[in-house]
């Protein structure tokens, strides 16, 4: 990109220890002979990494420990030309760590220690608040206070900056954060806990969905697998198909569909078709192993939409 999109990330740092392998243990079950990665992991970093790969400008606003995992991640994100200034060091918290079992069929089982995530204030964000200045875009997960998530949203909402929450892990969200939102990108289970209404087909996507733009959100997408997602506001409800991939991992899936989304957004897209390009992202990263080190370049995505676009003309 000429002009590369500016897209600041407030959400967490996490280092993922990953094993994979043929299925899941059951409760006190010890299942031998997987493959371990150690790799950068947390949804704030994983975006923040995946819109970076396309070609966003992007500052992180997060905070981690002062021990061995902070520094390794600090150092990564340098390498991806992920902007540091932002990244604060807690003494008396531990770096956040998640510990993920994936079975050969790409299904998870995550636990997450977060560690300085949650020591995060939002008088920290709000010393963030001149990285706002010149950016496109603001993205926010749940991985971090709410407070911390409401804080960022304000000053957003103060510039008139687009704000994408993905709200994951879910937790209950009011009006008062809502009406701050421009796009909410939950899944299906997601959409379930905000709302309480089960989404199982495009009729309970829309009513839930519904329910979200009562409260104030100014669009919704429901990401669905890979079935797709639906893009639903004001002007009706579009569905973005997916693409079949073979699965092997689905880890951060979630986290390469924003950051995709964000990219395409932030560069003037319109939602339709940044949420079919986003889904593509979301798609090409589950064919690799580990959070980080599965989300594409800008190289590996562009080869990836051309393969999909002539699969659809021969469709």
């Amino acid at each position: 990109m000429q002009n590369p999109p500016k897209i600041l990330v407030v959400g967490s740092v996490n280092t993922d220890m990953v094993v994979k392998g043929k299925r899941l243990p059951a409760p006190g079950e010890t299942v031998t002979g997987g493959q371990f990665v150690l790799a950068g992991g947390g949804k704030g970093a994983n975006q923040a990494v995946a819109a970076a790969r396309l070609g966003c400008r992007v500052t992180l606003v997060a905070k981690v420990g002062q021990d061995m995992f902070g520094d390794q991640s600090i150092e990564q994100y340098r390498r991806e030309g992920i902007l540091t200034d932002g990244i604060l060091r807690d003494p008396d918290h531990a770096t956040g760590v998640a510990l993920i079992l994936v079975d050969e069929k790409g299904e998870n089982q995550i636990s997450v220690a977060s560690g300085a995530n949650h020591a995060l204030t939002p008088a920290e964000v709000e010393t963030a608040a001149p990285l706002l200045r010149d950016a496109d875009l603001l993205m926010l997960q749940m991985e971090i206070p709410l407070d911390c998530v409401r804080r960022a949203a304000e000053l957003a909402a103060d510039r008139k900056i687009p704000v994408i929450l993905n709200p994951a892990p879910a937790a209950p969200l009011d009006a008062s954060i809502l009406r701050l939102v421009t796009y909410l990108t939950p899944n299906e289970t997601e959409a379930e806990q905000l709302t309480g209404i089960p989404v199982r087909d495009e009729d309970s996507a829309r009513a839930a969905a519904q329910k979200l733009l009562d409260a104030g959100v100014k669009h919704v997408i429901i990401t669905l697998g890979a079935k797709g997602a639906l893009a639903i506001d004001a002007d009706g409800m579009r569905m973005a198909p997916g693409f079949p991939v073979k699965a092997v991992d689905t880890t951060a899936a979630g986290d390469a569909f924003n950051g995709g989304l964000a990219c395409e957004l932030a560069a003037g897209k319109p939602l339709l078709e940044a949420v079919r390009r986003a889904n593509l992202v979301g798609a090409l990263s589950v064919t690799k192993l580990g959070a980080q080190p599965s989300l594409p370049t800008a190289e590996e995505f562009e080869k990836f939409a051309k393969r999909a676009e002539l699969s659809d003309k021969l469709a």
